[in-house]
């Protein structure tokens, strides 16, 4: 299979990616860009964007990425850094950089933008390789 074949069979069963109303902007080997916007209820107490929900799109951003090296990845160690407030309204988006690519290891960095192209949150995750996308 195709990176852009897997992330869309990903994307079109993950109804929490598609509840955040993330966009699919690109995707290539071991790469992908995802946007989504801030919305009223994805604020905090403060009026801010929850941590979570910067981070839910980094996830998000990693699991396309890893998986679309081929292998079934899933996470097993994650940490974000949240440099800058997060604004309801805002555009935010998220850019992978494959780090790493081991036999059964990969790790990424993904960087998280608003519309301003101010980083918002630096992220990085490894993933455990399993098996191949092709592999029935």
């Amino acid at each position: 299979m195709t990176p852009q074949e897997i992330v869309t069979r990903m994307y079109e069963k993950d109804a929490f990616s598609q509840w955040l109303g993330v966009r699919i902007l690109e995707v290539d080997q071991g790469h992908c860009r995802l946007s989504m916007r801030v919305r009223p209820e994805m604020c905090n107490g403060f009026h801010i964007g929850h941590g979570g929900i910067t981070y839910a799109l980094a996830d998000s951003t990693l699991a396309f990425a890893s998986n679309s090296l081929g292998q079934h990845a899933v996470s097993i160690e994650t940490s974000i850094s949240h440099t800058r407030i997060v604004q309801p309204g805002d555009l935010l988006t998220a850019t992978s950089q494959l780090l790493k690519d081991g036999r059964n290891l990969a790790i990424f960095q993904i960087t998280v933008t608003n519309q301003k192209e101010e980083t918002v949150a630096l992220f990085k995750g490894t993933v455990l390789k399993q098996k191949s996308w092709d592999e029935k």
